[in-house]
């Protein structure tokens, strides 16, 4: 009796040890912690590297999710989402990724807005995969359905109002979002968003036979022929460098460089980092074109390691939300791979891609006669102002084309009187906010 009575007190000791720590833990919780913990759905919540300067606290949320939103008892994943707190009485920006989440720290539009900011890293990329994957739901509808679950649990916390935005996919995922779920955001700031209306919408593959002035298409298509005509120069180079960055090809290294070549003015307006005056000349030395070729760095793309990375996005685009192709008039003669080239080669293999029209089209019809308070901006220079959104004048929306400007675009670089432009109308929809 004795010996049972120790070990039922040194049971109930461990119990108390445990209830204690677990007592210790939950006081030194802060309110905001233990109220994410609180919201249903929320499975993990984690403290993260916080930017002082804008934030309070800052964590890391793990948050349950259908895989299928249509049935909502089948199988979950978890998506993250960064949750980065200024005030529960301050507005929310809703960053709505297109790939993997990048982390708390706020762009431009955060120091506008100055309040919260929520970061949803979008389904299937990153740490917010299904396992295994079912690609049939890795669609623009369960996106939005994901982002209006988060939205709906954390409106309890947050109750003011709610601005959604992106960059680039962001920019498209934020759009989707608006045209699902009207209603759930005061605006929407969408960055350098293509609406394409094509599997390979042709107005991209127009788009470097308009770009710019004449002289720098001339210098680009130059070199591109030159990459192509000195090929058999360039491949031991371009070889080795494959060897040093451990980068295999899987359709060949011939057929990645080749795709390279065709996606060297694309690279170059969309990035908008390269000097044209630096773009070299078809005579120039072998190790000067390989270099500048380097540089751009397009064909990582249809490297295996990058096209592991994109493939959600290409089988979003080929399915849904569209991509492009090449204009190969000028360079059917040099190609020795590439027979009839074509971006879908980048697709998942052994899944099915069959594009459906339907999702674009009411996307475009949405944004264009029902979607208020929608800001839309874009490079002048960027490959995918080629497929911008034609707004025709039924909503309260607005496009700002930013001269000179390429992927980068942003507020920073409007002119003056396009900021007062901007400023106006989302003060008009939100009430005062900070300049820059």
């Amino acid at each position: 009796m004795g010996s049972l009575r120790w070990k039922l007190l040194f049971v109930a000791g461990i119990f108390l040890q445990i209830g204690n720590l677990f007592a210790q833990d939950q006081a030194e919780l802060t309110d905001l912690a233990q109220r994410l913990k609180a919201i249903d759905g929320v499975v993990s919540v984690e403290p993260t590297r916080n930017d002082e300067r804008h934030f309070s606290e800052s964590y890391v949320v793990m948050f349950s999710q259908p895989v299928d939103h249509a049935q909502p008892d089948g199988a979950t994943f978890t998506q993250r989402v960064f949750v980065s707190h200024a005030g529960y009485d301050k507005l929310v920006l809703l960053g709505t990724e297109g790939y993997s989440c990048r982390g708390n720290h706020g762009g431009e539009l955060q120091q506008i807005l100055g309040g919260n900011q929520i970061s949803v890293e979008h389904r299937f990329f990153g740490e917010s995969v299904p396992e295994p994957k079912d690609w049939s739901c890795l669609t623009v509808k369960q996106s939005a359905d994901d982002l209006h679950a988060i939205v709906t649990a954390f409106k309890g916390l947050y109750p003011g109002k709610w601005v959604s935005s992106g960059r680039s996919k962001g920019g498209q995922t934020a759009l989707f979002y608006k045209c699902h779920y009207p209603d759930d955001m005061d605006a929407v700031v969408a960055y350098v968003a293509p609406v394409n209306l094509a599997q390979e919408d042709p107005r991209m593959a127009r788009f470097p036979q308009v770009a710019g002035d004449a002289a720098t298409r001339q210098k680009i298509e130059a070199y591109q022929l030159a990459l192509l005509q000195r090929e058999d120069e360039i491949l031991p180079l371009i070889q080795k460098e494959a060897e040093e960055k451990n980068w295999t090809f899987a359709m060949g290294l011939v057929a990645g460089y080749e795709y390279g070549v065709l996606e060297y003015p694309y690279a170059f307006w969309q990035g908008g980092g390269i000097d044209a005056d630096k773009i070299p000349a078809p005579d120039a030395p072998v190790e000067d074109l390989v270099s500048h070729y380097q540089q751009v760095g397009a064909m990582y793309y249809y490297s295996d390691k990058g096209k592991r990375y994109f493939e959600p996005f290409m089988y979003q685009a080929f399915t849904e939300i569209g991509y492009y192709n090449y204009d190969i008039t000028a360079f059917k003669p040099y190609l020795k791979a590439l027979e009839n080239p074509t971006n879908l080669t980048l697709c998942p293999e052994g899944v099915e891609i069959a594009f459906n029209p339907a999702t674009m089209y009411f996307v475009n019809h949405f944004l264009q006669y029902q979607a208020d308070h929608v800001i839309y901006i874009y490079g002048e220079l960027d490959a995918w102002s080629a497929t911008q959104m034609q707004l025709i004048g039924r909503t309260d929306a607005l496009k700002y084309i930013v001269a000179g400007a390429h992927h980068g675009a942003g507020v920073r670089s409007f002119s003056p009187e396009q900021q007062v432009s901007f400023y106006e109308n989302m003060e008009r929809w939100l009430g005062p906010l900070n300049r820059l």
